[in-house]
């Protein structure tokens, strides 16, 4: 019996679920990677080019996958978007000097560097938590650095799911696609104009 356990098993163990999971919500932020990381990368033939995601911030997985996946995406982008504040705070104590450079060092002997250090404190914390649960350094940055400020405005709902039409070959799996809403790649536009009716 469930006895109120929450969330499906999907025929895995434990530790392979909580890998599997893991493994799915770092796919969907590296989708978000610079197209130039693809250029001269090849198949595992040698000769054909691995080709950037067609439309970033978009995987196609199974309905249930997709289902049990995005609480611990939408997580993530919880705690990033919550110390965005902090981060502003940070980047206007911060320094533009080189490192190592007399400007820099100068800059770290100052009392500049210790509201620094105070305010980038949060932001230290949040990368560690979701890098705990992701384990990738590239998927954490771009989580922070892109996908966050993007979410700024909204408040929750930032996945959404598609059933997809067409079944999986082999075991006739339902298919699903998980995207981010409100990117500049969300391919649903909405008007803001409402329609005009003919007065009476």
């Amino acid at each position: 019996m469930r006895h109120r356990r929450k969330g499906r098993r999907l025929g895995r163990s434990s530790s392979h679920r909580k890998a599997l999971m893991k493994n799915l919500t770092t796919a969907l932020f590296l989708t978000r990677r610079d197209p130039d990381f693809y250029s001269g990368l090849f198949q595992s033939d040698g000769k054909t080019e691995v080709q950037p995601p067609r439309f970033p911030g978009r995987i196609v997985t199974t309905l249930q996958k997709a289902k049990e996946v995005r609480p611990m995406v939408e997580k993530c982008i919880t705690i990033a978007k919550d110390v965005l504040p902090a981060q502003r705070e940070a980047d206007k104590l911060g320094t533009t000097a080189d490192r190592n450079s007399s400007e820099w060092k100068k800059w770290r002997e100052s009392d500049q560097h210790k509201q620094w250090v105070a305010a980038m404190a949060p932001v230290v914390t949040a990368r560690r938590r979701v890098f705990s649960m992701l384990r990738d350094k590239t998927a954490v940055r771009i989580l922070f650095s892109e996908i966050a400020p993007e979410m700024a405005d909204r408040q929750g709902g930032y996945t959404r799911i598609l059933r997809m039409a067409t079944v999986r070959l082999g075991d006739a799996g339902q298919q699903a696609i998980l995207e981010l809403v409100g990117t500049e790649y969300d391919r649903v536009k909405k008007t803001s104009q409402k329609p005009e009716f003919a007065s009476e």
